[in-house]
């Protein structure tokens, strides 16, 4: 089953909020699945990530998570890249204990260097951090995501290569690919040749664990600004929905839409009626 999550604990949460609370409110609002937004660090409290899993499991809801913001796996300074891999390897290692199926990952700037250096460079340093697999994160898949601007490693071309190396699958982000591409990749055509992309190098049965992003978006010709929300953009987000039916695709769809649970639910009740 498809399910659309929230992404991080929704508005709507009673005070003090925090992710256990949003899992309840999720869980009210008939939302199944959740990202937890571990986008400035990584929480190390490892009674709390057991609190986290035992809630998740007990109401029914799907987790993923987006690591830390802080993230290039090209970048040439030593103490930097080491920083960037252990922020992964952090995420990666929680959300084992939390019980997160995938870690979305931004995983580098091009830094002015040919894309074929830039792959290569992320290449050898998710070499190091896929060495830890098997302690530190065996359930969990290493996501890295189809970014917005084009001075970021994340074609998806890109990331699906990095993927099909080390067994994992991508955090495919339709938003971020229509803003890379100036307004290209929004009809029901460009999807279904992302899709078919995607099986080529992963596998058709990827299609049926995918964990993806989606959301409204402004952009110039430099790409992504910002998310807008569904009904604010130029989106044809309805045709994605048809599109994902179709397909018969199975996971996690993500919205990232500023009104989070507003447009979360939009997305899922318009889903279920197709």
């Amino acid at each position: 089953m498809l399910r659309f999550a929230v992404a991080g604990s929704p508005h709507s949460t009673p005070s003090p909020g925090g992710t256990v609370e949003g899992l309840l409110q999720a869980k009210k609002l008939g939302i199944t699945a959740m990202e937890i937004e571990w986008v400035q660090n990584v929480p190390k409290n490892i009674e709390r990530m057991a609190e986290i899993r035992e809630t998740a499991e007990e109401l029914g809801i799907t987790l993923t998570v987006h690591a830390p913001y802080f993230v290039n796996l090209n970048s040439p300074d030593r103490a930097k890249l080491a920083a960037s891999k252990k922020r992964v390897l952090d995420a990666l290692s929680m959300a084992e204990l939390c019980g997160a199926r995938s870690v979305c990952v931004h995983a580098a700037f091009n830094l002015g260097l040919p894309p074929e250096k830039v792959l290569e460079n992320v290449r050898r340093a998710t070499e190091d951090i896929m060495k830890h697999k098997h302690a530190l994160f065996p359930h969990v898949n290493l996501a890295y995501e189809t970014m917005g601007k084009q001075t970021q490693f994340g074609t998806l071309e890109e990331v699906l290569k990095v993927s099909k190396e080390f067994d994992n699958y991508p955090c495919v982000d339709p938003a971020h690919m229509h803003a890379r591409e100036n307004g290209k990749v929004n009809s029901v055509e460009e999807w279904n040749d992302m899709f078919d992309l995607y099986q080529k190098y992963v596998g058709s049965k990827s299609l049926q664990q995918v964990h993806m992003h989606f959301s409204g978006i402004a952009y110039t010709t430099k790409g992504e600004r910002k998310h807008l929300p569904l009904q604010q953009s130029d989106a044809k987000w309805k045709d994605f929905l048809k599109v994902l039916k179709k397909r018969k695709i199975d996971g996690v769809v993500v919205c990232e839409s500023p009104l989070l649970e507003k447009d979360t639910l939009l997305m899922q009740k318009t889903f279920m009626k197709l």
